[in-house]
């Protein structure tokens, strides 16, 4: 069994019009999304054994927020192939993961993550900016794992959704 960890970038920076979309920061959301989804993560006890990363800005800074603040103790593999990457490249990049890592997490981009999701669970679900999908895959070995594998989505966690519950409980 291993578990895949989908996670889109945070909410990117329009401000500076003469950037390339690869080039785009964070916005002050997103400086505050992705530290508090890898903070997540560390509580949920999902620290990943790899991260592999798009290498547009706003993906690599998300990543490595996520990283630091989830105690990942490696380092960020940027991936240039998960640019904008359809759910097949994706799938691509995971296969070349070390047949050693129990679980990993992709940072990237809509609306190849948000395919991902629905191919290996069957369930379409949104992904807005900084969401994070946990994904319980029946492989043994990452090599195994192909855009038909039936994977069962264990949860999904939308920043939004859960600074709204924090509001409340306060």
């Amino acid at each position: 069994m291993r578990t895949l960890l989908i996670l889109r970038h945070a909410k990117s920076s329009w401000k500076h019009a003469g950037l390339s979309d690869h080039d785009r920061p964070l916005n002050r959301r997103g400086e505050r999304d992705a530290p508090f989804m890898g903070q997540l993560l560390r509580s949920q006890r999902l620290s990943p054994g790899a991260i592999v990363s798009s290498t547009a800005l706003r993906a690599q800074r998300t990543a490595e927020d996520v990283a630091q603040s989830s105690g990942f103790e490696g380092a960020v593999q940027l991936e240039g192939r998960l640019y904008l990457a359809d759910a097949g490249t994706i799938v691509d990049v995971g296969r070349e993961v070390d047949a050693e890592t129990h679980r990993i997490l992709v940072v990237g981009h809509n609306p190849g993550v948000e395919e991902l999701v629905s191919r290996l669970t069957g369930q379409d679900e949104r992904l807005p900016t900084a969401a994070l999908a946990q994904i319980a895959l029946p492989i043994d070995q990452w090599n195994e794992l192909r855009l038909t594998t039936d994977g069962r989505l264990v949860n999904l966690w939308r920043p939004r959704a859960l600074e709204d519950r924090r509001n409340a409980d306060s």
